[in-house]
C-alpha cells in the first residue's frame, strides 16, 4: 500500500520583482524537505520553528495549495499535481486543513451551520437531514462542544475558541486520514488552548487520524506530539521524539529555542545547560542567506568551526533522532533525509 501522503525532496523558491532597473531576487523558503505519512499507522508530527523558518510553507506544499518549486508531493503514489477529478476529490477529503485564525474560514452571513453542512452536502455524507443533524451533532460533543448551544448562532456570537472547535469538527465529518493543522492554537485565549489540544489529540487518539501539527510553541508540541522536526530557516535543523528532542536537545537551534521558553519558575528550566552569547556579525548572516553552501546557523552558533562554510547533512545523533550539525559527523547521514524511517528506529 502506497503512503497516504509524502513529500520527497521538495523545494520551493519564491521570486519577487526587482522593479524596472533592479533584478528579480529569489528567496529559498523550504530546501530538501521529505516526510512520509503511512496510510495505516496513524501518526502525530509536530514542525516547528520560529517565524520565516518555512513550517506554513511546507504546509501549504502538502495541501497542494502551492507547488514545489522542485520535488514533488504524492497522495495515495499520484504527484497531486496529476490527479483525476475523483482522485482530487478523495484527497481533498482524506487530507483536511485546520487554520491559524479560526474567523477568517467563516461567512459572518451565515450562521456556524453553514460551515457544517456545506461539506455533508458536497461529498454526500447523510441520507437525509435527520441523518445530517446527528452527525453534525455527534461531531460537535466530540470536541467538547453542545449542539443546542453552538448549532443557530453567527461567528461573531462564538468565542475565538468555540469557533476553532467547530472547524476541527467540521474536518471530523469528513472522516479524514490527515488533518494539517498550521498553528491552530495561535489566535486563542491560552486558557482555551489546553481545550483545542485536547480535541486535536482526542482525533488522534479514538479516530486514527495523523495530524501534522505546525507551531512555534514547542510547549504545545510537547503536549501532543510524537516526533518533531525542527526548521531553521527552510532547513531541517534537528528531528525525533518529541520528548527526547525537548528534553535533550542536540542541535544549537534547537538548545536556543527551548532554553527561550518561559517557565513560571525561573530555576527550574527545560534544560540544565547554558548557552553560550555570540555576538553576531549581520554580514556573516546577510551571506549564509543568500545560498544553501554554508551552515545558515553558523554565524549564530557557539560551536561553529571552519567545516560549518559547508552545508551539513542530517546524521544520526541517537536512537531515532538526527541533527543537521557537524558536531555529530562520525555518525552516519540519515538516509535521503527519510525522517520517517527516522522515527520509526526510536
Amino acid at each position: 500500500m502506497p503512503p497516504l501522503l509524502e513529500a520527497r525532496h521538495i523545494r520551493k523558491v519564491f521570486s519577487s520583482g526587482g522593479g524596472l532597473f533592479a533584478e528579480d531576487k529569489e528567496t529559498v523558503a523550504v530546501e530538501d524537505f521529505t516526510l512520509t505519512i503511512d496510510a495505516d499507522k496513524p501518526s502525530f508530527t509536530t514542525i516547528a520553528g520560529e517565524s520565516g523558518s518555512g513550517k506554513t510553507t511546507i504546509a501549504r506544499m502538502l495541501l497542494g495549495v502551492i507547488p514545489p518549486s522542485e520535488g514533488e508531493v504524492l497522495y495515495a503514489g499520484r504527484s497531486i499535481g496529476q490527479l483525476e477529478k475523483d482522485e482530487m476529490r478523495s484527497f481533498r477529503q482524506d487530507v483536511q486543513a485546520i487554520f491559524q485564525d479560526p474567523f477568517e474560514v467563516y461567512n459572518p452571513f451565515y450562521k456556524v451551520d453553514h460551515i457544517l453542512t456545506t461539506p455533508i452536502e458536497k461529498f454526500g455524507l447523510a441520507s437525509s437531514k435527520s441523518d445530517a443533524r446527528e452527525q453534525i451533532d455527534a461531531a460537535l460533543r466530540t470536541v467538547g462542544l453542545r449542539p443546542e448551544e453552538t448549532l443557530g448562532r453567527y461567528p461573531h456570537q462564538l468565542s475565538g475558541g468555540q469557533r476553532q472547535r467547530i472547524t476541527i469538527a467540521r474536518a471530523l465529518l469528513l472522516k479524514p486520514k490527515l488533518i494539517i493543522a498550521d498553528e491552530p492554537v495561535s489566535m486563542v485565549d491560552a486558557s482555551l488552548r489546553a481545550t483545542i489540544l485536547a480535541s486535536l489529540h482526542k482525533l488522534y487518539r479514538e479516530f486514527d487520524i495523523s495530524f501534522v501539527y505546525i507551531t512555534h510553541d514547542l510547549t504545545t508540541a510537547y503536549q501532543v506530539s510524537e516526533n518533531i522536526v525542527v526548521l531553521y530557516h527552510g532547513t531541517v535543523a534537528e528531528a525525533g521524539g518529541v520528548e527526547q528532542v525537548i528534553k535533550d536537545p542536540h542541535h544549537p537551534y534547537t538548545r536556543e529555542l527551548i532554553q527561550s521558553i518561559p517557565v513560571p519558575d525561573p530555576g527550574s528550566a527545560w534544560i540544565e545547560e547554558e548557552i553560550e552569547e555570540k555576538e553576531v556579525d549581520e554580514s556573516s548572516v546577510a551571506a549564509s542567506m543568500q545560498g544553501w553552501s554554508t551552515c545558515r546557523y553558523a554565524p549564530r552558533c557557539p560551536h561553529a568551526m571552519e567545516k560549518c562554510s559547508t552545508r551539513p547533512p542530517l546524521f544520526r545523533s541517537g536512537a531515532g533522532r538526527a541533527a543537521a550539525c557537524f558536531l555529530y559527523d562520525e555518525q552516519e547521514p540519515v538516509d535521503e533525509g527519510n525522517l520517517t524511517q527516522l522515527f520509526s528506529e526510536k
